[in-house]
């Protein structure tokens, strides 16, 4: 079979049997071999027995949630491509021939576009038309450095073992970018293709919800990219305390009728710190991610992860930690000089706080080279005792090899679905 056309469904009585005739209708018309699916999600509404009569096959989801839907559809399906589009009549699915001749050229995921197809009025919130897909599209693009211009398009076809092998896992809206986020970082031949979106035929509102559906597919968009969310920031942040930090060490800046002083230098020590810490944790995020396969390795991932050790991030921090500790006694040395009695802070903080801002800099280094080492160890399917200690595999040795697991994973993203192998064999 060369197509499968998957709807998601709950209670959409209304105009499931539409959508259901007019994919059947462009599967005729255009002499494709295919079949309709629509994955029924819970519907109390007789949805189930409208799209059956109409010519689909109606598959039970049991969990809840678009991207569960969607997911039980795609594994159900026997067409080699799938298009998946919404059961609401917002979508023109007797105009599917772009999808399916793109997929012919070899496309792993063809997405449709709105906003170059066309928008009928009233078919899109204002919301969403000018500020929520336009900002979360941009943002998609900045991140992953995608060339999709609308990220949340719901028509979108793709090749069934390209889906399976990105290991889709999104149960709710966000499922719409997982897709895309994960096609474009394992390199997946993406398209976009111009289609409209019309005015949906329900007299309910939709299940879509503005705000917390956004903030979703932002969290998602967000956590899937450790650069943007802890290592740029992180990176600001330590220049900007650096950058005053070492201005005020030295003595009071004036800056027009603003005086900065020591107060302002442990704000700087604290963003220093921050930033830091930001950046160990994008490079943890990292580690973690590409050792467990849902963040793809890089070039500059690989060199970083296969020359650093714990035992490097001890000599590092010690050096950290004796430069913390020569301030430190500075700092004693100069009380000493005043017998031990009050000091000027505006002379003592300028030792204190760079010294303990060191100090506090080396423990986070050896602490997080530590968890990192804790995090490459990869125990074997093998019983410990057969083992004998040999059975741990590096965080770096997990990134230099997950390039070749990767080539292999899409032979093998079937094995997961066993009774449909055997069925599409028999």
């Amino acid at each position: 079979m060369e197509l499968s056309v998957v709807m998601p469904c709950l209670n959409e009585a209304e105009t499931v049997e539409t959508c259901v005739r007019k994919a059947v209708s462009c599967l005729e018309d255009n002499d494709i071999d295919g079949e309709v699916i629509v994955a029924d999600n819970g519907s109390t509404d007789g949805s189930q027995a409208l799209a059956e009569a109409a010519g689909a096959r109606v598959v039970d989801i049991e969990s809840k949630g678009y991207g569960n839907a969607l997911i039980g559809g795609i594994r159900a399906a026997r067409g080699e491509y799938v298009i998946m589009g919404d059961a609401d009549d917002s979508y023109d699915f007797t105009a599917l021939m772009p999808f399916v001749e793109r997929l012919r050229e070899g496309a792993d995921l063809v997405m449709g576009n709105r906003f170059e197809g066309g928008i009928a009025p009233g078919a899109m919130p204002k919301l969403h038309r000018y500020l929520g897909n336009p900002v979360l599209s941009f943002i998609g693009r900045l991140f992953f450095r995608s060339k999709i211009g609308d990220f949340h398009c719901g028509l979108r076809g793709f090749r069934r073992d390209s889906a399976l092998a990105l290991g889709l896992q999104s149960s709710g809206m966000e499922f719409a970018s997982e897709m895309v986020v994960k096609a474009t970082l394992q390199g997946q031949g993406i398209v976009e293709v111009p289609t409209t979106l019309s005015k949906d035929g329900r007299s309910r509102p939709p299940h879509l919800r503005s705000w917390r559906d956004g903030w979703r597919h932002l969290r998602f968009l967000l956590l899937y990219s450790p650069r943007w969310l802890f290592l740029i920031p992180g990176l600001l942040l330590m220049t900007l305390g650096l950058v005053a930090g070492i201005a005020l060490s030295f003595g009071p800046v004036r800056l027009g009728d603003v005086r900065f002083d020591v107060d302002t230098l442990v704000g700087a020590s604290a963003v220093v710190v921050i930033g830091f810490q930001a950046v160990l944790f994008a490079l943890l995020t990292k580690a973690y991610g590409v050792a467990e396969g849902f963040l793809p390795s890089d070039r500059r991932a690989r060199w970083l992860l296969g020359s650093w050790s714990f035992e490097r991030g001890l000599v590092i921090g010690g050096l950290l930690a004796l430069a913390g500790l020569a301030g430190m006694t500075a700092s004693l040395v100069h009380w000493q000089g005043r017998s031990w009695g009050q000091l000027d802070p505006t002379q003592s903080l300028r030792m204190v706080v760079p010294s303990a801002t060191a100090l506090m800099m080396s423990f986070q280094l050896v602490l997080g080279s530590s968890f990192l080492s804790i995090l490459g160890i990869r125990r074997a399917s093998h019983p410990a005792t057969e083992t004998a200690g040999d059975d741990s595999l590096t965080v770096q040795q997990a990134v230099l090899t997950r390039s070749k697991a990767d080539e292999s994973k899409a032979d093998e993203s079937e094995e997961d679905e066993p009774d449909v192998v055997e069925a599409e064999k028999a």
